[in-house]
């Protein structure tokens, strides 16, 4: 299994054989072996990607500016915070309670 990096530039080609320039934003997926990218937010084979030519360099960003790559990574971090926040807020299982009726004598 081909592992990539968060924010390296791949290449991308769909089952209709188009190829799309984009990039992985959370990285593999452990359990199933799949790749999240950011083209329209999928999880992929990693079979279907291929490292971009200019990430060999070392030098290649993932947007064309560093601007937008900060704001992307700002986000990024607001939003994993707010599902971090909501997954403790939800208890998955309680343990319920049971009254006591009366006092037995």
């Amino acid at each position: 299994m081909k592992n990539f990096k968060e924010n390296d530039v791949v290449i991308y080609t769909d089952k209709e054989g188009n190829r799309f320039d984009t990039f992985v934003i959370f990285g593999n997926d452990i359990d199933t072996g799949l790749v999240h990218i950011n083209h329209e937010n999928l999880k992929v084979s990693p079979a279907f990607l291929e490292l971009h030519p200019n990430a060999f360099s070392g030098n290649a960003m993932p947007f064309a500016d560093p601007y937008s790559f900060m704001l992307f990574n700002k986000l990024k971090e607001k939003y994993e915070q707010k599902a971090e926040e909501t997954a403790e807020a939800v208890t998955l299982y309680d343990e319920p309670k049971k009254p006591v009726l009366a006092k037995a004598s």
